[in-house]
């Protein structure tokens, strides 16, 4: 019987372990709401504990050791120090908690018991935003090694447990923070009728995380084995910008990304996150040094998993997919939860190259007898 790094490095490299490696919560991307996570333990007799916030902004539950080994998780999870779970001061506004975070972000959820936050405010609200608008914005310092304080010896607690380790990436992709800075209909404009300051922008995004990535992975990058990346392109039918413009504004940014991530930790895999319909762009992910594609959105349009993995399968990880999180989950019974955990499985995991999990998090309103379903499902269909 492997152990749980081994099992999770010999799906990465394309080869079939003993059994399929299973994630819950190793990322941002891969959890399950606090909410969920509180019915969850209580279906399974375990006693009530004091959330851990992983991502407070979308309320996820940094799940508990007991529930970890319980489960065979393989994963854990490493989460440097960011507007998400650091300096979180929820400040009471009426009918809203408001947060202000570090990069001039406004955030609100409903008071008292919201289920998640959302922005309201971005810190470029303004018409006619200028170069200097941006080079004059108050930005975050993303090499503060207090970032990563205490992160190697978690890490090499992980590791000398016998599990994997994911470290997150210190904020949203170049894309998706971009739309935090300026507002999304803002940015869509500003690439399509001024490509020098979007790329002003995206570069300056790319600085600040190259500078965390140098500052971290020299500390910490030998005892990690993925490293994360997320940034959303996808609708439920097509994408968000036109393939062209992905190729021609963000591509050659996040290539030189992963290089520099790749000079800095060779041995590590490239985790990109990105909802939705990417099918057109996988082979562009592929070409700037993707090694992982999450969450593999199935209920999305093109993104049938038995066609990705015919299509795909040999170039790239699949991470995710595992169940439908918009409709089965939420609102199936369990024995069309375990259905749909069978066919995914059968579509995906065939020659390795695959990790477990759902599409994306697990929300609040999922029923813990299906989230116990698809952990039943995965046990008797995952092991190979």
């Amino acid at each position: 019987m492997m152990h749980s790094r081994e099992r999770l490095l010999t799906a990465l490299n394309h080869q079939e372990p003993d059994r399929i490696p299973f994630d819950l919560g190793s990322v941002q991307v891969t959890g399950i709401h606090a909410a969920a996570y509180r019915a969850l333990r209580d279906a399974l007799g375990l006693p009530p504990v004091d959330i851990q916030f992983c991502d407070t902004i979308q309320q996820l539950a940094l799940p508990d050791d007991d529930l970890l080994v319980r489960w065979g998780v393989d994963v854990r999870g490493l989460f440097p120090l960011n507007s998400h779970n650091w300096n979180v001061h929820e400040e009471p506004a009426g009918e809203y908690w408001a947060y202000h975070d570090e990069w001039g972000i406004t955030h609100h959820r409903p008071y008292p018991d919201g289920l998640y936050y959302s922005i309201v405010q971005v810190p470029l609200e303004k018409p006619d935003i200028t170069r200097q608008d941006i080079h004059d914005l108050a930005w975050p310092d993303m090499a503060n090694p207090q970032r990563i304080a205490g992160l190697r010896e978690q890490a090499e607690r992980f590791r000398a447990a016998g599990y994997a380790v994911v470290i997150k990436d210190p904020f949203a992709g170049l894309f998706e923070m971009a739309q935090r800075i300026v507002g999304m209909s803002p940015l869509m404009m500003i690439m399509a009728s001024d490509r020098p300051l979007a790329e002003g922008l995206f570069d300056q995004l790319l600085e600040l995380k190259l500078a965390f990535w140098e500052m971290a992975l020299p500390q910490i990058g030998d005892v990690v084995d993925v490293v994360t990346y997320a940034d959303d392109y996808g609708t439920q039918q097509s994408q968000l910008i036109s393939p062209a413009m992905f190729r021609d504004q963000l591509k050659p940014r996040v290539r030189q990304l992963f290089e520099r991530i790749k000079q800095l930790a060779p041995h590590t895999k490239q985790f990109f996150h990105s909802c939705g319909n990417v099918r057109p762009l996988i082979k562009d992910y592929i070409e700037i040094g993707t090694d992982i594609l999450n969450p593999v959105h199935i209920r999305a349009r093109g993104m049938d998993p038995a066609a990705l993995k015919h299509d795909f399968g040999q170039d790239i990880v699949f991470w995710g997919g595992g169940v439908d999180t918009q409709g089965v989950l939420p609102n199936g019974t369990p024995q069309e939860v375990k259905d749909d955990v069978r066919r995914n499985i059968e579509a995906l995991a065939p020659g390795g190259g695959y990790v477990f999990n759902t599409v994306h998090n697990i929300q609040a309103d999922v029923p813990p007898q299906n989230i116990i379903a698809l952990w039943e499902a995965l046990q008797e269909y995952g092991v190979y």
